[in-house]
């Protein structure tokens, strides 16, 4: 089998496993959650070892560089080996991550519904100040 010197954009994604089909890879290229060394592209672009990749899942944002090429998808041990994660994006992501959780753990009523002993709480409040 020939070693692959350019392979498309949303086939790498895929066969990276930052997506879970090669059509979700694509929308997110379109929608402008993944730039190639800076710029916007399109899902056709060809990519070549070198690259450096800025990928945008939910919160999370990572700097990658390609580090192999490959149009199959195979283990998640293999997809590791595929690209190599900037320290400055590794941090970066661990500090977000950890100001979200600390977000969450300074305000308790954000995390949705109350609970049953909330709703009791409630409830005794409620007919404690309307009993008077």
């Amino acid at each position: 089998m020939a070693e692959l010197t350019k392979v498309r954009l949303d086939k790498w994604l895929w066969a990276a496993r930052f997506f879970k089909t090669r059509s979700m890879a694509k929308q997110a290229i379109e929608g402008g959650k993944v730039h190639c060394n800076g710029a916007r592209s399109k899902s056709s672009r060809e990519i070549e070892a070198g690259f450096i990749l800025e990928i945008r899942r939910g919160l999370d944002e990572l700097t990658v560089t390609v580090t192999a090429l490959s149009d199959k998808r195979g283990s998640a041990l293999q997809a590791a080996l595929l690209y190599e994660e900037t320290p400055e994006s590794i941090e970066k992501r661990l500090l977000q991550a950890e100001q979200r959780k600390m977000q969450r753990a300074m305000n308790p009523l954000a995390s949705g519904r109350p609970s049953k002993q909330d709703r009791r709480q409630i409830h005794r409040f409620i007919r404690k100040n309307t009993e008077s």
